[in-house]
């Protein structure tokens, strides 16, 4: 049985046990289908959970491989993503409804960062959408489940198919991407524009390069069937050698989207989608660790695009979408009270946290590097009064310094503002921790290098 019918079977299981196949982004855990090309440098063996797949926790070592991005590049694995195709005449109607972004302009070989809203203008969902053709479009996103619940609200002349199981994801990401997979393939991608697409062949296999930003460095996406998945890693590993490609385990993906300033769905937020019938169980995993305590429910971890820093640059357009009565209102009332920051936490009191285990007293909630696992919600607070929530927080090799997102009062927002993170659960000894405000992302974006010239 192939890699693919594996996934299929798991993922029919469940269907028969009773769940409902047109909102299940639910698996039953399994390995990577490049498993066995990633576990010849897994030496500790141990592994993590993204989303419905065990990743290697490390290959290396993390400081290594959370570096890798800025010094030369990495590989990963992004499989677990949710990826959806919807086809058909009504497909991009249906789309340019449920999404917030105009496409209107939507050419094929083009990504476009696809927020999807509820009517209250919330982030139900958030990916990435690429055109494939002229009817023919696939949504790639931590869950998919907002839009295959709104499909089956209507009656429209197109089709939603669940891929996720017949198709990897693999990023390559840092200054020395584009050199690797132009050795990879044999030939130029310097024709791919950021944000833009199209197939290859490497090492003889069919694969979609896409060029992405992830990592707020060059960086492109491999896109391919999954029985290739195995011999497509191991050949941009082989080829990435001379560069100093490191794999990138799942300790330390997540590090990179902080310092590009990127807020991560089911981390850094939670989507609004968590409230429909058959949502994914992923984002409802256990209970937000920790000092934020929400005074209206699960809402409190629900935020909408503006606060995000995705809202509009020239008013809400008059186009038809869900949500938009929601921001035109938010929009009348001056925009969104709050906005995304970054903060740069005070080593002193990080150092005395770390090494608290070292002396006497009440031991606080400790500090996993490179950041704890899992959604983590921290009060900021101004003068003893809450401002704020500090979502993220890292250890960043790079930056030498513990930062985090933050979406913060916009009185509060101005860079070089100080602020003070609570930190520990509820109940525990917590500790208040000096920050100060600065502007995203936290180092250069160069997601838009000029590739001609290298």
């Amino acid at each position: 049985m192939s890699i693919a019918d594996r996934q299929r079977s798991a993922y029919q299981t469940l269907v028969e046990n009773g769940a409902d196949a047109r909102f299940l982004t639910e698996r039953a855990a399994l390995f990577s289908p490049a498993v066995a090309a990633q576990d010849v440098l897994n030496v500790r063996g141990t592994y993590g959970r993204f989303a419905q797949i065990l990743l290697p926790l490390e290959y290396t070592h993390w400081v290594e491989e959370a570096t890798a991005h800025v010094r030369s590049c990495y590989l990963g694995d992004w499989t677990s993503l949710h990826k959806v195709s919807v086809r058909g005449p009504q497909a991009l109607a249906f789309l340019s409804r449920l999404g917030m972004r105009d496409l209107s302009c939507f050419e094929t070989g083009q990504i476009k960062h696809h927020v999807q809203l509820d009517d209250d203008g919330r982030v139900a969902s958030e990916g990435v959408l690429t055109r494939r053709g002229d009817q023919e479009f696939v949504y790639t996103a931590g869950s998919c489940d907002w839009l295959l619940w709104q499909f089956s609200l209507g009656d429209r002349d197109a089709e939603v198919t669940d891929i996720s199981p017949e198709r990897f994801i693999f990023g390559v990401q840092g200054p020395a991407s584009l050199h690797t997979l132009e050795k990879a393939v044999g030939g130029s991608l310097r024709d791919i524009g950021f944000s833009r697409g199209r197939p290859a062949l490497l090492a003889g296999i069919p694969v979609d390069v896409m060029r992405t930003g992830i990592s707020g460095e060059l960086g492109y996406e491999l896109h391919g069937a999954t029985d290739d998945a195995e011999a497509v890693w191991s050949a941009v590993l082989a080829a990435g050698e001379e560069f100093g490609i490191r794999q990138l385990g799942f300790r330390s993906q997540p590090v990179q989207h902080i310092e590009a300033g990127i807020a991560t769905n089911g981390l850094d937020y939670l989507p609004s989608s968590i409230l429909t019938p058959g949502a994914p169980r992923q984002f409802r995993r256990g209970t937000p660790g920790g000092s934020f305590v929400p005074t209206n429910g699960i809402t409190d971890y629900f935020r909408t695009p503006g606060e995000l820093g995705w809202g509009f640059r020239k008013g809400v357009p008059d186009r038809d979408f869900i949500g938009r009565d929601a921001l035109a209102a938010e929009a009348d009332r001056g925009g969104p009270a709050r906005t995304l920051v970054g903060l740069v936490w005070d080593s002193r009191d990080v150092d005395d946290l770390l090494t608290s285990l070292n002396h006497e007293g009440e031991l606080p909630d400790q500090m996993d590097v490179p950041r704890n696992p899992g959604a983590n919600f921290d009060q900021v607070d101004v003068g003893g009064r809450p401002v704020g929530v500090a979502t993220g927080r890292t250890l960043s090799p790079t930056l030498r310094a513990t930062v985090s997102l933050s979406v913060i009062d916009r009185e509060h927002a101005a860079p070089g503002t100080p602020v003070q993170v609570i930190w520990g659960r509820p109940g525990t000894p917590q500790r208040s921790i000096k920050a100060t405000v600065t502007a995203l992302p936290f180092k250069p974006d160069n997601r838009r290098t000029n590739t001609t010239s290298l």
